[in-house]
């Protein structure tokens, strides 16, 4: 049964929930979901309320019709003036950050291509599920705008010198390459995209939101960090961690033999 998790009427997405797992599904098919100023403001106002509730463990976000999505709208991106392009560009970093700040882990499920501004979006994401079809690729170099932007979430996510590649030639890139350089976690059959996704997602929602909400919040602050000083924010997380209640009612469980009961 799919419930609305956000009564706000958007234009370009639309959103569900089934059980504690939303579903964000970006539509516009007829511009393969590119994202236009108005897009990337109702995904980060859907995001951060998403961020907000206690009913959504999970984010799976999605592309409705033939691509996942095809990066900025080139054909509002003709004849502006510097703030507009700072604008754009300003809303598509928040964005991003967004994804990456709320609680809840967010699933990218990449069916198409995820081009540009979309392969940024598929990057930001904490995890991706791909079609075995799906493919990924920077092409702004080709059209004279190079994928500055989305470069930082591509060059996070896979080894220099594959995003190096990337941007300088604009090349599609297979999911299975994407794959084994580590920013697809699973490739699928495109029949098995919805399922695995949802699959994945229910693993997830299934342990203590608070603690996942802890741990994404944690994973984030200490990943550019040196070593040291990891383990120095990391061990201060994981004593906090250990006061909760839920942590306190997992370690309970697990010596009980029993399942946990989340607060």
């Amino acid at each position: 049964m799919s419930d609305v998790v956000d009564t706000q009427a958007y234009e370009h997405i639309l959103v569900e929930r089934e059980g504690r797992v939303a579903f964000v599904t970006m539509n516009r098919p007829q511009r393969r979901n590119a994202l236009s100023l108005a897009h990337m403001q109702e995904l980060t106002a859907c995001f951060k309320k998403i961020g907000t509730r206690r009913d959504a463990g999970v984010v799976v976000l999605r592309g409705g019709g033939p691509a996942f999505c095809a990066g900025h709208d080139l054909s509002e991106m003709t004849g502006q003036t510097p703030e507009f392009y700072r604008q754009l560009f300003d809303a598509c970093a928040v964005l991003m950050e967004t994804i990456q700040s709320i609680p809840q882990p967010v699933i990218a499920q990449v069916h198409g291509v995820a081009t540009a501004a979309g392969c940024q979006l598929a990057a930001t994401c904490d995890l991706v599920v791909a079609a075995s079809s799906a493919r990924f690729a920077t092409p702004g170099v080709k059209i004279g705008l190079f994928c500055s932007t989305p470069m930082v979430a591509l060059s996070r996510a896979v080894p220099a010198k594959l995003a190096m590649e990337m941007l300088l030639t604009g090349e599609l890139v297979s999911a299975q390459a994407m794959h084994a350089a580590g920013m697809v976690n699973r490739v699928v059959p495109a029949d098995q995209l919805a399922e695995v996704s949802r699959a994945l997602a229910e693993q997830i929602v299934a342990a203590s939101p608070t603690v996942v909400g802890l741990g994404k919040q944690a994973f984030y602050h200490q990943i550019s960090m040196p070593q040291h000083e990891a383990y120095a924010y990391a061990k201060e997380v994981m004593a906090f961690n250990a006061t909760l209640p839920d942590a306190q009612e997992g370690i309970g469980a697990f010596l009980e033999k029993r399942p946990p009961r989340w607060t």
